[in-house]
């Protein structure tokens, strides 16, 4: 007999539409799946049969194949379990559904006693069947509720394979789990740029950054407030809109880590410079998110920054380019976003001191380049604000806390100037370091007497052509940032002064 149930696979954060057929014939006992299943799912053999063992229900000693379709597609992950066991029971006769499940949709994982697991990757998959209109109602486990009312779809939930059976032989009604707060939740800091002392040329440049979602690299000696700056970046930043934080929260989800709550405040990750290559990017035998789109609409804080392999530096290129990073396979291709603001910080030699005013560097020049030449040229291309740190000194360090600006204060400042930024850039939103080549033409002129500056730059100093494209958005957000709708010399002198890793350090 044969049987057919529906249920959701996703491909990045995008999902799509599976048919699980289940057909038992004669022949020698056997549990054959097809459609390019991964590991996990031909494991799921196992746990379908104790599951419906254990709920009171006997398996056929017949062939059973199931299939997955559409069969050129890898299908991976535990939710196909719930979906297979329906299809095995209606195709054996022990389930005889009183409704219609032509339009019901079925996800979970299979405990050995029958409970129904939470999974992860719920919410892209009930998003496209809300979107694409793929099926009228969905039942999934009762630990996924949360994704299924974020999704805004109709939904049911079991806690168990005994339940659904029940339900589907009418024998009883399965609940609707709802939220006990619904209410938007509010971000919350501990943390606040009020608490920095001195380094108020480094703020400024971490409003600037901010403004325009510029990347940024500081490089100081150790102890001079580089990553208290970086954590108390997100405190600055605008509040995510509906559209971003649905995003966000579809990445989370895919990645394992939503835990039933809806991703509001922007995120910050924060890798060890240990970290592989494939984590931070992305990727593996079954393709997931890395660092670089978990901090998507947030921020990607690499501290000791020359610490990490050169190859992951590298890999970095097309995400900072691009936005997005996407993943190749011989027989697929996922994308990610990856819009974050990258937030580094390094020191400026081995030791930690080349330039520091008390303290004496004991690298060579040699030991100083090579450390240096870690970041490569392209890398550092990428990052519009290169800003040095120096120590904080003593009458800095005992200046009382109330002469430093909140975040709050430079948050009022960074709104002023993306609002600027939305009005100017009306056809769809985007910040200032988002500019195409053609619209840096149109938004980002500069004035005659900065010709000369600019030709020195790059005559001099070695800017390339992407290096000055830089400079003009740079200089774009902070003519943003003064209310200004052109951009002057003084924009354009700051931003050159943001390009010291150009210059040679020696």
């Amino acid at each position: 007999m044969l049987s057919k149930t529906l249920t959701f696979g996703f491909r990045g954060i995008d999902g799509y539409l599976i048919e699980v057929e289940v057909d038992i014939s004669s022949g020698l006992p056997s549990y054959n799946l097809v459609g390019l299943p991964d590991t996990v799912i031909k494991e799921s053999r196992d746990r379908i049969n104790s599951a419906i063992r254990n709920s009171g229900f006997d398996l056929p000693n017949k062939k059973i194949t199931v299939n997955l379709a559409p069969a050129e597609i890898k299908k991976a992950g535990t939710h196909f379990d719930l979906p297979i066991a329906i299809g095995i029971l209606i195709a054996s006769g022990n389930l005889k559904p009183k409704i219609d499940i032509s339009k019901i949709a079925f996800i979970g994982e299979l405990a050995l006693d029958g409970k129904i697991r939470p999974v992860i990757g719920a919410l892209p998959m009930l998003i496209s069947m809300k979107e694409k209109k793929l099926a009228d109602t969905l039942i999934l486990p009762a630990g996924n509720y949360r994704e299924a009312e974020i999704a805004n779809v109709n939904f049911n939930t079991a806690s168990n394979l005994r339940e659904i059976i029940n339900y589907l032989n009418g024998e009883g009604e399965l609940k609707k789990e709802l939220s006990v707060k619904n209410e938007k939740e509010e971000e919350s800091y501990n943390i606040d740029f009020s608490e920095v002392k001195g380094q108020r040329l480094a703020m400024r440049a971490m409003e600037i950054a901010v403004s325009g979602f510029h990347n940024i690299i500081m490089i100081g000696p150790p102890g001079s407030g580089k990553s208290m700056m970086a954590k108390r970046i997100c405190t600055i930043m605008p509040p995510m809109s509906q559209e971003e934080i649905m995003e966000t929260t579809k990445i989370y989800s895919v990645a394992g880590l939503l835990n039933g709550s809806i991703i509001r405040a922007r995120p910050f990750r924060d890798p060890h410079h240990t970290i592989s290559d494939i984590a931070l990017i992305g990727g593996g035998q079954n393709p997931r998110p890395g660092e670089v789109s978990l901090a998507h609409n947030g921020v990607l804080f690499l501290d000791e920054f020359t610490e990490f392999s050169r190859q992951a530096i590298e890999t970095l290129r097309q995400p900072l380019e691009n936005r997005k990073i996407t993943i190749s396979r011989v027989k697929e291709s996922i994308s990610y976003p990856a819009n974050f603001l990258l937030v580094a910080a390094s020191n400026p030699c081995p030791c930690g001191y080349y330039g520091h005013p008390h303290k004496e560097c004991i690298c060579t020049p040699i030991q100083i380049q090579k450390y240096r030449n870690k970041i490569s040229g392209p890398v550092m291309d990428r990052i519009d604000i290169q800003l040095q740190i120096a120590p904080v000194n003593y009458s800095q360090w005992k200046d009382n806390l109330s002469k430093s600006e909140s975040s709050a204060d430079i948050l009022n400042r960074v709104i002023e100037t993306i609002d600027r930024q939305r009005f100017r850039y009306k056809g769809k939103f985007k910040y200032n370091s988002m500019l195409t080549a053609r619209e840096i033409a149109q938004y980002c002129k500069m004035p005659d007497e900065v010709s000369e500056l600019l030709s020195n730059a790059m005559d001099r100093l070695g800017f390339s052509a992407r290096s000055m494209d830089r400079i003009a958005k740079l200089s774009r957000t902070i003519a943003d940032m003064e209310k200004s709708d052109t951009i002057k010399k003084e924009h354009v002198i700051e931003a050159l002064q943001y390009r010291f890793m150009d210059r040679p350090l020696i």
